[in-house]
This record gives structure tokens, sequence and C-alpha cells, in this order.
């Protein structure tokens, strides 16, 4: 301190010290002359002595004029040293960037003005302190009084010249810093942020690129800013990035993927653009860097399909089209589970275009690696059967195809099959809505035949009769009505006079008995109508209720479609077809007489023309009695025999069925449904007698639960009607 009082006159202190800015300059005009007047001796000491009396009495002052010229000083004597004062930055730098944080504005500009000084005269030996001074202009750029922030941006500016030009500049030391800072809000901060970012990336022998993964989710924070520029200084950085990254040869994409995805969920729309389309870009670039990651990219591309903004939509369909078409070994370390179990989670979007690609993932997965897919088949089965009530037709005709490709291998068809109709028991609605498509699109993609086999067998063993009544009833109006199966109708209706066609047959029968109309349904299609016609007069007051009704009604109704014109046209033969018109008639008789049914088969049935049986020709009366000149002529006898078959008893041909023991397996499946019906009513009974009176009604024969209006005429009136 002596060294220094003897040095610098008390006067010059004074000034140093005064609240006049000119006089404050003029004192430390001096300094610098004192100063550099040493450095020309080589009196380094007295040097050091000066910087610390200016350090200790001034800077560190608690009077603010005082703070004011020992940074006005500590400059001058930086410039006295010149090419000298490298020695004695360590004692220089330190209190001004430790009045960078003054409470008094004028002393933090003044602090900005020495360090402006002092980097003019020291450059690149300034680059040792370029942390702390990074640090404190990251705090003045945001700084409450515009003139520090005006003199903070020209000392920026300044040290910015200087790193460009630096050849000491570590990037390594400077990035954990800027990492740190990326957060900030303070939109000041980030222009500060970007700015540098910028400037480092256009020096050549700087590799912001390799660092990029520390600050690239910062800039992407920023590119939802409230402030334009921001936005737009952000979004130019990225872009010039990006271009980088497509001509450079060596990128971390695994890093910054795991980044992109994140930002690819980002509320803010101009954020997930281009998140996105830095991911497309890096599914065309990364190859093999990115297989590790193909789950999370999938991840962020799938609910970008389904965006609300049209730009990001096209760019995460071009992308996932990408990543699809890529081949990748699970040796090499391709997740086939991770794929799988997020696919099954996006299966359960809100959005369809989503659910969509999730399946065509999984269909791609199973054609591609099999083998590993049928190895996770116990996580993914139930979520696949649970899609097929999904409310999209297309969702559920694409579930059906991974359903189907699962099901090439035979034990995979059995499963599917069995949960399928686990599926349609438990859930009605699937069944009632989703039940006609989810059968015909499996019959296209597994072979009609094979699939309706297969729930034949399923069903004749069903516990639940009213299900297994409701489900056969539905696999036949599917049977009767649905294009994809006109294949199996033709087979059918081949059963006596072929073994595929009777094996058909045989197999379905066994399940159809559930239903009495589906019975009779397949006896017409496969043209075994004395059969049909002994189911007919196999039923009972108990099978002819309300549900047998609508049944028949249905049925009815499909005889007068194109599937049923051979039926039809076979009319016009009623001495070869005797028992075709014998089972319409009995299904005349079964139907209320004012019902629409009745008169549609009415009125077909009056068409017939009248024929010879037995060589005495048979007119037709004017009441149209047609039916009772039919019985007449009829052979009597136990024998099971069919039209066409030139009278044999198809049931002793070795290659003939067996329609006894059809019949008898028919009446036995309806005697369970009798007491089944019988047990059920019993138990609504005890619960609500009220309930129990209701039943009832429903389960009386018809001619007791119509009303009187339709009750047909008594016995008495009724010899000429039908």
């Amino acid at each position: 301190m002596a060294d220094a009082l003897s040095a610098i006159p008390a006067s010059l202190l004074r000034n140093l010290s005064d609240k006049l800015y000119e006089k404050r300059k003029n004192a430390a005009l001096e300094i610098e002359g004192i100063v550099k007047q040493l450095a020309i001796i080589g009196d380094h000491e007295k040097i050091s002595a000066v910087i610390g009396l200016l350090t200790a009495e001034f800077t560190y002052s608690p009077q603010a004029n005082h703070r004011k010229g020992g940074l006005i000083g500590l400059a001058a004597a930086t410039v006295g040293l010149s090419t000298e004062a490298a020695q004695h930055l360590e004692q220089i730098v330190p209190p001004v960037l430790n009045s960078f944080s003054d409470q008094d504005s004028r002393v933090r500009y003044y602090a900005c003005e020495a360090l402006y000084n002092i980097a003019k005269v020291v450059r690149g030996d300034f680059i040792i302190f370029f942390n702390q001074i990074f640090d404190a202009l990251c705090k003045l750029s945001a700084d409450s009084d515009a003139n520090v922030q005006s003199a903070a941006h020209l000392l920026d500016r300044l040290v910015k010249d200087i790193v460009t030009e630096s050849d000491q500049f570590s990037i390594e030391e400077f990035i954990p810093l800027l990492r740190e800072r990326m957060n900030v809000l303070n939109p000041y901060v980030r222009q500060f942020l970007v700015g540098w970012i910028t400037v480092l990336d256009s020096v050549p022998d700087i590799d912001m690129l390799g660092f990029l993964p520390d600050f690239l989710d910062g800039l992407f924070n920023m590119l939802s800013d409230s402030s334009h520029e921001i936005r737009q200084q952000a979004d130019s950085a990225l872009s010039e990035f990006l271009q980088e990254i497509k001509n450079s040869p060596s990128v971390d994409y695994g890093r910054m993927a795991e980044i992109l995805v994140q930002r690819a969920g980002s509320q803010d729309e101009f954020t997930r653009l281009t998140a996105i389309t830095w991911i497309s870009e890096f599914v065309k670039l990364g190859g093999d860097q990115l297989i590790p990651y193909y789950a999370d990219i999938l991840g962020a591309i799938l609910p970008c399909i389904s965006d609300k903004e049209e730009k990001i939509r096209g760019v995460a369909r071009e992308s996932n089209e990408e990543l699809r078409g890529m081949y990748a070994d699970p040796a090499e370390g391709f997740d086939v589970g991770a794929i799988l179990s997020l696919s099954k989670r996006h299966l359960f979007s809100e959005w369809e275009a989503t659910r969509i690609e999730a399946l065509n993932w999984i269909w791609t997965l199973l054609k591609r690696h099999r083998v590993e897919v049928l190895s996770f088949l116990n996580d993914i089965f139930d979520t696949l059967l649970k899609v097929l009530s999904d409310p999209a037709d297309e969702v559920v005709l694409l579930v059906l195809e991974v359903h189907a490709c699962i099901a090439e291998d035979p034990q995979h068809f059995r499963q599917l099959v069995v949960f399928l109709v686990h599926n349609f028991r438990v859930d009605g609605v699937l069944l009632e809505k989703r039940g006609a498509l989810i059968i015909r699109r499996l019959c296209v993609l597994l072979d009609a035949e094979r699939v309706y086999r297969e729930l034949s067998t399923i069903l004749e063993g069903e516990a639940d009769l009213d299900f297994a009544s409701t489900m056969v009833q539905a696999l036949n109006l599917i049977l009767l009505t649905s294009s994809e199966l006109s294949g199996l109708r033709d087979l059918l209706k081949q059963s006596l006079v072929n073994a595929a066609g009777k094996n058909l047959f045989v197999a379905l029968y066994a399940s159809w008995c559930h239903s009495p109309m589906a019975i009779i349904s397949l006896c017409f299609l496969a043209q075994t109508y004395m059969h049909a016609s002994g189911v007919i007069q196999s039923l009972v007051e108990e099978d002819i209720n309300a549900k047998f009704l609508v049944q028949l009604d249905k049925l009815i109704r499909l005889l007068e479609t194109p599937i049923f014109a051979y039926l039809r046209l076979q009319l016009l033969d009623p001495g070869r077809y005797t028992w075709l018109l014998k089972a319409l008639y009995g299904l005349l008789m079964l139907l209320p007489q004012q019902s629409a049914a009745f008169k549609i088969l009415r009125m077909r049935l009056k068409t017939v023309p009248a024929y010879s049986f037995g060589g005495d020709h048979v007119k037709r009366t004017s009441s149209g009695n047609l039916y009772t000149q039919i019985l007449h002529h009829m052979p009597s006898g136990s024998q099971v025999m069919e039209d066409g078959d030139a009278s044999l008893d198809v049931g002793s041909l070795p290659n003939g069925i067996n329609f006894i023991a059809r019949l008898q397996q028919f009446e036995h499946m309806q005697r369970q449904h009798r007491t089944h019906s019988k047990s059920q009513l019993q138990l609504r009974h005890r619960d609500t007698s009220g309930s129990s009176k209701e039943m009832q009604r429903q389960e009386e024969p018809l001619m007791m639960s119509l009303p009187a209006m339709n009750r047909p005429p008594a016995r008495s009136s009724s010899k000429g009607g039908t």
C-alpha cells in the first residue's frame, strides 16, 4: 500500500473518487501515465501495488463514486500496461466482474465500460476469463437499466470478435455453462444465448455440431417463445444445424433423437412441426445409429399422424412410411418387443389414423419377424381382440388382417376362434354391431369353410344355450346373405351328391341344432327338403315363440332374394319337389295369417303350377287347396328319402347322410333348450311374480300370444283356409 501511495499523489486519489465524471476521467488518465512509466522501468511490484490500491480502496468501497473511480482506474492501468497487461489480469479482471452485480446501475455501466477497454488491450489473453465474463454478460443482457444493457451489448460484440479470432478458446469448458443457461425464460437472455450459439457455430475451428445435443433442447424450447424475434432466431439456428447434419459424415443421432421425441409432443404447433421435420430427416440419414431408438421415434410419429395441422400430418406420414420401409434385424439391436408394446398402446388412441398405423406396424412386424412377434402374443392378443369393438370399420378390417396373419398357424387359428366366440359371448353389442363384418372378413382371409367348421365345433358344446342360439342365428344369416360365402353356399347345395358338401352339412348341423330356423335354412340351402319337412313337423308348442317367428319372418323374406332363386324355380316342378312344397306349406301353417310373411309365402305358393302325381292330374281348385292334393299323393313310411335321389334311401348309402340320426340330434338339442327355458322361467318367477307373468306370455305358443284381432278363425270355419 505504501508503494502505491508513493507512486500516486493524494490529490489524484481524491479526484478519482470525485462525484464529477470529468475529474475521475482526468485522474484515470494520470494513473495510465504513472503505470506506463512503471512498466517501462519494469517495476511490476509497484504496479501490482497500484492495482491492489485501486481494488481495495475503490472498487470494493461502500461509496458509489469510489467504485466508479476504481473501475476507471483499473481500465486506465491496463491501457498503461499495454502489451504487459496479461501478467496482471488476475488482479484486474475479478474486481471488474464483481462490479457487474453492483446495486448501483451506474457502477454496472462503468464496469461494462472498464471491461470493454481492458478487453481491447489484452485481446486473446482475455480468454482465460471467458466463462466468468460470459456468465456476467448473460445476466447483464437482462439488466433493468437500458444504458447498462446497451453497454453490455457493446462489450458482448467485442468479446465475440475476440473469441472468433482466438485459438485459446475452449468449447469443452464453455458448453456446460451454455447448457445450464439454455432453459432461462428471459427473452433478453435467450437472444443473447442464440446469438452466441450462432457466432460460435460460424467459427470453422469450433465444432458446435458435436455438442449440439447439449443445447438442442434449449433451442427447441425457444421455438414457443412469445417473442416472434426469438422464435425466428431459434428457428434460423436450428435450420443451420440441420443443414450441417445433412452434410456431416459423423453425427450423434441417438442423443438428439431422444430430445426430438420429447419435443414432437409439445403443445406448441411450431415446435411440433420443427421436431417432426428433424425426425423425418434423421430417419433418412441416421441408418443403423437409429435402430435402438426406433420405438421412441415411432412413439413421436404416431400421434403426429393425427395432428390437427396438415403440415405436421404430412411430414409424420412420410416419416412413418420411411421408417417402416427400413429393415432392421433384432440381432443388430432392433427391439421387436418395444415396437409391439408401443403399437399396442396406440391402439387405444382417440385418433383413427394413429390406430390404423399402429396396426400397420404390428402387421409389418408379423411379416418380417413372425417368430419374435409370436413370442409376445400373450401380451398383445387380448388387446387385438378388444380392437374388434373399434368404432371405425377400417380399424376393424385391419385388425382382422392382423388376426388372420397370426392365425396362419393351426394352433393360433383355434385360439383366435375360441377367443372370438368368448368375446361375442361377453359382449353382445360386439356380436350385434360387428359380428357380420368380423365373420365375413375372416372368411375371406382364412377360408370360409375352415372358419365355419371351427365355429360350429366350438358352438356345438357351448354351455350358454341362449348365446349359442343367438350366435348360430347370426352365423346362419351371414351364410345366407354374404357374397363372401357364395362358395360355401354352392358347396352345401351339393350335400346330397358330393362328399365335401355332405361333410360340411354334417359339420354345421351339430351346432345349427341350437336354432330351429337355422336348421330349416340349412336344409333349404342343402336341398334336403324332406328332412326340412321332418324338422318342421318335429316342432312342439314351446318351440314356436316370438323369437322363432321373428327368425321365420326373416327366412320367408330371404326366400324371395336371388340367393334362393334356385328354390323358387324348383317350385315349377312340384311333382319332383313335393317335399319342398310340404316344407313350405308347413312354415305357412306356423305363421300368423295377418303377418306380412304369411302373405308373402302364400302368394308365392299360389303361383305353383298344377302337376300330375303318380299319373293322376292334380287340378288347382278354386280354394287353392293344392297342399291337400300333394299330401294325398305323397308316399308314406319312415324311409328317409330326398328329392333328386331317385327315391333311394340315402340314409343307407355309403356316402349318404343319416337323416334319422340328424333329426334325433336336433330333437335332443331342442329338448335341452326347452328344459333350459323352463328353468330360466322358474328362476325369474322366484325373483318377481310380475316378470314371471310377462315371461310366461312370451313363452306361450303363438296362438296364445296373438291379440284377438290376429287370431285365426275357429276350427269350424277354417276348413277352407291354408
